[in-house]
């Protein structure tokens, strides 16, 4: 079936969901996603939104100075200040859409702060700023008759030029995106969505790995999708890996302790029971988390341990409660009452700074393509992202880019002469169990040689691995029918291949990235 709308929103994020609010009063939006409207990345954000709101002893000088050191002097300049500066509006955005933020006594905003701020700026809803956003975001998107939902939907390739039987490669200079193929998960058909504008908002990458804090729908599929569409991706190497996810071995996701909660006085303590950061860097536990993961993860494998601790017990109980009735309650179901209890925690893989490259209006190298939140490579985070700068830097570009789209799209048309799917001589495979070896096999290559730390050696062991897996799957996939299993499987390959080779290109330890062939800057 062939379908048309103005706007092809893929991923129902904030970056997406909120782009797609700005744009819908301007013609049809359809949004997908390949389950539900609340299996996002944004969901699961736990810390919540940075942003200058207390001018009295906050500026906006102040933020991006921190966002610049924590990123390693990587970052854009420009991204920072267009993030940093516009963030206060996206905010007003955010609560007119009904999202509510924590207030204190007198009625401002209760702001915390987190590893690397230098002041107090982060706005939250406790500890689930995620889920509120995105409650929030999907009510206004339910209300408006412009947009159409597809859940449980696949986006497996965008169309380009190479659909009408052009030679398409990385030099061609004017690759231009027409829409997308879509997977009907419930009826296995495979639709093509014509659109004059497509977003790609699909977050992150974090199945990648064998442990992450990131649902599991983080395959990387945007950013596998344009790349074989000979899309411009860039900063793969720096994978974030956050400090503090709840060690439960078989969870997955790993369950995220915020940063927050080090933010409010808690502690990283040794599984006997020493502090260990001042080791490390003066800022102790509020150190960037580029460097409390090495820090880490340095202890466990010097001492042999899976985990370590995170102590909040010093604080007052009913205030530990009040400002973490999530992570309160998760861990007393395991038996570890905080108040009391130190918290077991170990890194997990939780955000890509990299991924597609975008310009100041979300547009990226693909003309007719935006790409938007952790799946886009705006510049923002360098070689580490500054905590809760993510959520921000995702509503400010939907915003760009819906500016930028709406100021064209009267003068864009539809690509009308694109072939339907042709899957002529495939067939069912009944052999599941390639698919989720060889997607073990990826999470394994990925977390054994690609993590927190790495080594040229180590890197092209896994190049050599990943490619055979690599040549196994694209010629299973050419004689399968087409199911979201297989298509995950590719987007998860094309992304860790990205991830090793930006990887093994980078002669530094810089950020994120650290080789111990390269140990200093």
């Amino acid at each position: 079936m062939e379908r048309k709308y103005d706007f092809l929103v893929i991923g129902s994020g904030i970056a997406g969901m909120s782009f797609a609010l700005k744009v819908a009063h301007k013609g049809k939006v359809a949004l997908i996603c390949k389950t539900t409207l609340e299996e996002a990345n944004t969901f699961f954000a736990q810390g919540g939104v940075s942003s200058v709101t207390n001018l009295l002893v906050d500026s906006f000088e102040k933020h991006i100075e921190d966002t610049m050191i924590a990123g390693d002097y990587l970052s854009d300049i420009t991204a920072v200040e267009k993030v940093v500066k516009e963030a206060p509006s996206q905010i007003n955005e955010l609560v007119n859409w009904g999202v509510e933020f924590d207030k204190n006594d007198e009625g401002n905003y209760d702001l915390h702060r987190e590893g690397g701020h230098s002041e107090f700026r982060i706005l939250h809803h406790k500890d689930n700023t995620g889920a509120e956003i995105q409650e929030s975001l999907i009510r206004a998107i339910k209300k408006h008759k412009n947009i159409e939902v597809f859940e449980n939907h696949f986006a497996i390739e965008i169309l380009t030029q190479h659909h009408l039987g052009v030679n398409v490669t990385r030099q061609t200079p004017d690759i231009v995106c027409y829409g997308a193929y879509v997977l009907n998960q419930k009826t296995g058909a495979i639709d093509t969505f014509l659109s004059k504008v497509t977003l790609m908002a699909t977050g992150g990458v974090g199945s990648v790995y064998q442990t992450t804090t990131n649902p599991i729908v983080a395959t990387g599929d945007g950013i596998a999708m344009v790349y074989r569409a000979k899309g411009t991706v860039k900063d793969m190497e720096f994978v974030q890996f956050h400090p503090t996810a709840l060690f439960n071995p078989g969870d997955r996701p790993s369950f995220l302790i915020t940063e927050a909660m080090r933010g409010y006085g808690g502690i990283l303590k040794t599984t006997d029971g020493k502090e260990f950061m001042h080791k490390y860097d003066e800022r102790l536990s509020l150190a960037p988390r580029d460097i409390v993961a090495r820090a880490i993860d340095n202890e466990m494998k010097t001492r042999g341990d899976d985990h370590v601790f995170l102590d909040v017990t010093h604080k007052d109980p009913e205030e530990t409660k009040k400002h973490f009735p999530n992570i309160y309650a998760k861990c007393l179901s395991l038996g570890i009452d905080i108040t009391k209890d130190y918290i077991p925690v170990a890194p997990a893989a939780h955000y890509l700074c990299g991924g597609i490259l975008v310009d100041t209006n979300a547009l990226s190298s693909i003309d007719r393509l935006y790409a938007v939140g952790e799946c886009s490579c705006t510049g923002l985070h360098g070689g580490n992202r500054l905590a809760s700068n993510s959520l921000i830097e995702a509503v400010v570009y939907a915003d760009a880019a819906a500016k930028h789209t709406l100021s064209r799209i009267d003068y864009l048309e539809y690509q009308n002469n694109i072939p339907v799917w042709n899957d002529e001589g495939t067939e069912y495979n009944e052999e599941m169990i390639l698919i989720n070896q060889s997607s073990k096999e990826v999470n394994q290559i990925m977390s054994s040689y690609v993590g927190i730390v790495r080594s040229d050696l180590r890197l092209k062991r896994a190049w050599v691995r990943l490619d055979l897996i690599y040549e196994e799957t694209e010629s299973l996939f050419q004689r399968s029918k087409v199911s979201r299993e297989i298509c995950e499987l590719r987007n998860i390959i094309n992304t860790g291949y990205l991830i090793m080779r930006q990887a093994l290109e980078r002669k530094e330890s810089r950020g994120l990235h650290y080789s111990i062939d390269y140990p200093h800057k």
